[in-house]
């Protein structure tokens, strides 16, 4: 069985140590590099992308990606002989998340960022960690049963996602007259909805059904159309031209799979309680296990 890739580098740099410990550095290269010399690992997370990145009520990040990207860090500590690294959280928008990882304001964006071949000319992504699609919220007093429904009616999408482009090719297709909306965060365009001056909410249904989640039993009076407009598979984005981080992110998923800690982290954020009480109930899909079986996952 191969060593994984945080082994080897480990071994690497116990050679080095014992000549010195600059020379152990420079055998490393990209984010883990950076990281041996900093010390940190910066973090990029999503305030209100509920149950992948949000923040609780004390101000600390949580979520299914943030735990995965703690399992990176540890990682990256022993790769680079600095367990116990530091995590610096920096909050990032839809909009303003690649910028952020192609600058190196953060080193890896842990958040709900779906992975497609347009956003992997600037970027490189881990594993897929969960499939979704772009769906439609609205309220149940709406009167809305379907996107054929949106004629005349006003629909917000939150700027830097995916979702804008297959919702204005679906309401052009079908020649329905409908407004869009953007608003700067997921927050900002459930507020919308929420006082009335939108009349839909198209985002990824996942994040859909953690708003609901997170308005208790007023979540009650808002309801997921079933149509998926478009496919969304999510991964944790880090820097590109990084092949060394690459490969310990791709070990990582690994190692989780094979431990099964990649069933418990996804049943820990989707099957059971989250911080306000409620239950998303969302089992894993055929496509997310299919793909975990793939990186070592054991039924």
């Amino acid at each position: 069985m191969f060593a994984s890739f945080a082994t080897r580098v480990a071994c690497a740099l116990a050679l080095c140590l014992g000549a010195a410990p600059a020379r152990a550095i420079e055998v490393l290269t990209g984010t883990l590099r950076k990281a041996a010399e900093t010390g940190e690992v910066v973090i990029g997370y999503r305030s209100s992308s509920v149950p992948f990145s949000f923040v609780e009520k004390g101000g600390r990040p949580i979520g299914y990606s943030i735990d995965l990207c703690q399992e990176i860090v540890d990682d990256i500590g022993r790769a680079t002989g600095r367990e116990g690294l530091r995590i610096r959280y920096e909050p990032v928008t839809a909009e303003g998340r690649i910028p952020a990882v192609t600058s190196g304001m953060v080193d890896l964006e842990c958040g709900s960022t779906t992975t497609n071949a347009e956003r992997r000319k600037s970027v490189a992504f881990s594993p897929i960690l969960f499939v979704s699609a772009t769906k439609l919220l609205v309220t149940r007093e709406s009167g809305l049963r379907s996107y054929r429904d949106l004629g005349g009616r006003k629909v917000v999408v939150t700027a830097g996602t995916t979702n804008e482009a297959p919702l204005r090719a679906m309401l052009a297709k079908s020649g329905i007259a409908a407004e869009i909306l953007t608003a700067g965060d997921h927050a900002e365009s459930f507020a919308l909805l929420k006082d009335g001056r939108a009349d839909a909410f198209a985002t990824d249904e996942v994040l859909l059904y953690g708003l609901k989640a997170g308005e208790g039993r007023e979540g009650a009076a808002y309801t997921v159309l079933p149509e998926k407009l478009s496919f969304e598979p999510y991964a944790v984005m880090f820097r590109r031209d990084d092949p060394d981080l690459a490969a310990l992110v791709g070990d990582t998923f690994r190692r989780l799979a094979a431990s099964r800690e990649l069933r418990w982290i996804y049943d820990k954020w989707f099957l059971k309680r989250l911080p306000n009480g409620e239950r998303l109930d969302i089992p894993m899909s055929e496509e997310l296990r299919t793909g975990f079986l793939t990186m070592g996952l054991q039924d």
